[in-house]
């Protein structure tokens, strides 16, 4: 996940519609899977493993970020916690990419990487923003590389010599006023945030609407403002 967007909402990233809607397609996305334990890539907080963790029957995550300071374990739902800045190969059974693969040249390489590292069987589910022509100062001011249609991230991960499961779209049901929004700034692209932090009433609004999304998020790869892909290596 983006450490810029968790310095801009701090405390409050746990409580803002955006992530919390996010965690709860994660959750949906992953259903049924029951890993034992969580490789969190590019992970900053672990924001989404100690959701899993947390949520779920995951015995233990480890979290994997080249931006930490130094090695630590912590611990959530008396579940483990780690946080390494590597990790060589590991029995985790579960590899999450939460918004990751834009921010790197080689995208099929680095999940290459880590593909080599956990058993076969092992599940990888990815995210990624969708869709070039929402380009804005938003992915400047994050750094990515690019966006991707749901066909190209899913091509990504098969070239990396994975299996692909499933894929959808997510954030379909604000996807238009999004999409206008950065439409009609197109020809700015001043590196800055569009996430910012809202009040009670404005999360709980948008939460609502991305919730009512969910029972049709399995299926839409119509459009969306993320990009969901479920993979297996073989």
């Amino acid at each position: 996940m983006d450490l810029k967007e968790e310095d801009i909402l701090g405390a409050d990233i746990a409580r803002h519609w955006y992530y919390r809607s996010k965690a709860a397609a994660l959750r949906r996305a992953v259903k049924g899977l029951q890993p034992r334990r969580i490789l969190d890539v590019g992970a900053g907080s672990g924001f989404f493993s100690r959701h899993l963790l947390t949520e779920g029957d995951a015995r233990s995550a480890l979290c994997v970020d080249v931006g930490y300071a130094a090695d630590r374990d912590d611990s959530v739902a008396g579940k483990p916690i780690l946080f390494r800045r590597d990790c060589g190969p590991t029995d985790c059974d579960l590899v999450l990419m939460m918004d990751v693969l834009e921010h790197v040249d080689d995208d099929a390489g680095l999940v290459r990487h880590y593909a080599a590292k956990v058993p076969g069987g092992s599940h990888f589910l990815v995210t990624v923003p969708a869709f070039q022509f929402l380009w804005s100062g938003h992915d400047v001011f994050l750094e990515h590389k690019r966006r991707y249609r749901l066909e190209e991230i899913e091509a990504t991960m098969r070239k990396a010599g994975l299996t692909v499961v499933r894929g959808a779209y997510y954030f379909g049901f604000i996807f238009p006023l999004a999409a206008a929004v950065r439409l009609a700034a197109r020809h700015d692209t001043t590196p800055r945030s569009s996430l910012s932090r809202h009040g009670a009433l404005t999360n709980s609004i948008l939460r609502a609407i991305c919730a009512a999304e969910l029972p049709l998020f399995p299926i839409n790869r119509l459009a969306g403002l993320s990009a969901f892909v479920l993979a297996q290596k073989p």
